[in-house]
């Protein structure tokens, strides 16, 4: 009926940031701002990369540290992906792989088409995001955000009649913009493939930050922590 369905997820994980920072501040007299940390903190990646991530948020198990200490993440991005990424679709289509061997430059990042470097370069090449195929639709076809989220969930959900509307009206979109038709069927192909496994970025971002905030306590403040 065109109202925002919202979740609101309740996390002990933040009672345990929270307590952490009122013990660094009984401790130390030192006033963390967890909103307002370095997000390029070495020694946090350092622990992340050699999977030392017990008590790390979404990072604990032996599956996500064997992947942290292939890929070793090197920022915020790193870390939203791997986040994404570990499921079982991504795992068992080689998607982890892929990106390890990309992120390590075993791998060489190309692109279809000039304009998806700006689209996908955060995530070395690699659709991981459901975010990325609407701005993909968006870019190369000239859908509008609203068509691009109907492609989106149409992609997900495998809807063949929907499928075989949309694709039509990629390749004419595309058609106007120029882009060769072997390349944009070629593209779109690529993007239903990757659309089943693809996950909400902003969903993966909020939670990587929380890893992030919770490693570095963990790399900073051992003992509180």
């Amino acid at each position: 009926i065109g109202l925002l369905k919202m979740d609101f997820l309740g996390l002990t994980t933040l009672t345990v940031l929270d307590d952490c920072q009122r013990l660094i501040e009984a401790a130390r007299g030192e006033k963390l701002d967890l909103d307002h940390l370095p997000l390029d903190d070495a020694e946090t990646y350092a622990l992340l990369g050699k999977g030392l991530t017990s008590g790390i948020f979404q990072f604990e198990s032996r599956g996500m540290t064997d992947i942290l200490r292939r890929a070793k993440p090197s920022r915020l991005g790193d870390l939203t992906a791997l986040n994404a990424l570990y499921r079982p679709g991504p795992i068992q289509g080689g998607m982890i792989d892929d990106f390890v061997a990309r992120k390590m430059g075993r791998k060489q990042v190309s692109y279809e088409l000039p304009e998806l470097k700006e689209i996908l370069e955060e995530t070395y090449g690699v659709i991981v995001y459901q975010e990325q195929v609407m701005q993909i639709a968006a870019s190369v076809a000239g859908f509008s955000l609203g068509e691009a989220d109907v492609l989106r969930r149409a992609m997900g959900k495998k809807k063949h009649e929907e499928m075989v509307a949309m694709r039509e009206k990629f390749l004419a979109g595309a058609r106007k913009n120029n882009v060769p038709a072997r390349k944009a069927q070629k593209l779109f192909d690529l993007m239903e493939q990757f659309a089943g496994y693809g996950f909400n970025k902003s969903h993966s971002a909020a939670y990587a930050l929380i890893a992030y905030q919770t490693a570095y306590l963990k790399a900073h403040h051992p003992v509180e922590f």
